[in-house]
């Protein structure tokens, strides 16, 4: 069943219609040629909701649906998870929000970090943003998401420590961290409504200065494993522990 995101305001529950505008008219008009009566399933991109509709009538500039019924099915993780992301190179970055999405990430908020080898031009930063938050929608609609995943603005390191400052649970994978059992129970330990940060270094890893930055805030510094990662692996490895943890026991 094809799934669409709409605003909040578009989905009317007194009169039990639902509006969807934009791209996605054209979408379903002319590309998937769907037809009077056919049924979607349409997210506010905020809540866990499933709206599902029956599509009334389609206009140039509207396709106008019927809600039959709201649909709440668990399919977010019970916990909040956001990477930050140390800024890395070329189009990786598209790839791991792609991915990061799929695996159930709530927000992700790319880092510059001293080792980062990309730097971004104020210029370029908004269509950049707008880009990355296009790639998030597209993946959460592909993985049937209820939510859209924000990318936020770049942001340095110290205002990301700063950002992740009330979280319950914050995790810094370093390469030169030991110890996999402590790894293990630090994501055991991971409960439901939990707020989980993770701090994933850029290509060139984290500066020492950084990960004392982080200890001093309270961070948890830990290993992913004997092997080295690439700063794309190291975010999904984690995404993927957390997941299995969380859903393990469905």
């Amino acid at each position: 069943m094809y799934q669409f995101f709409v605003e909040p305001s578009q989905i009317n529950i007194e009169t039990k219609k639902v509006v969807i505008t934009g791209d996605d008219v054209n979408h379903i008009g002319h590309v998937l040629r769907m037809k009077q009566g056919e049924e979607i399933a349409v997210s506010n991109g905020i809540d866990s909701k499933e709206y599902r509709c029956a599509i009334n009538t389609i206009s140039d500039t509207a396709v106008t649906c019927d809600l039959l019924f709201i649909k709440e099915d668990g399919l977010e993780l019970p916990c909040e998870v956001t990477i930050f992301q140390g800024l890395p190179k070329a189009d990786k970055m598209e790839l791991i929000i792609q991915k990061n999405v799929e695996l159930g990430v709530s927000r992700i908020v790319p880092v510059t970090m001293k080792r980062c080898v990309m730097k971004l031009e104020d210029k370029k930063i908004d269509s950049r943003v707008q880009r990355w938050n296009g790639i998030s929608e597209a993946a959460a609609k592909q993985s049937k998401r209820r939510i859209i995943p924000e990318v936020t603005r770049p942001m340095s390191f110290k205002e990301a420590i700063k950002y992740a400052s009330d979280m319950n649970v914050k995790l810094v994978p370093y390469e030169m961290s030991e110890g996999m059992g402590r790894t293990k129970a630090l994501i055991e330990g991971i409960k439901k409504g939990d707020r989980i940060a993770v701090f994933i270094g850029p290509e060139g890893g984290f500066d020492e200065s950084e990960i004392e930055a982080a200890k001093e805030a309270g961070f948890e510094i830990i290993t992913l494993g004997k092997r080295i990662l690439r700063t794309e692996t190291a975010g999904f490895t984690v995404m993927s522990w957390i997941m299995y943890q969380m859903e393990a026991d469905d």
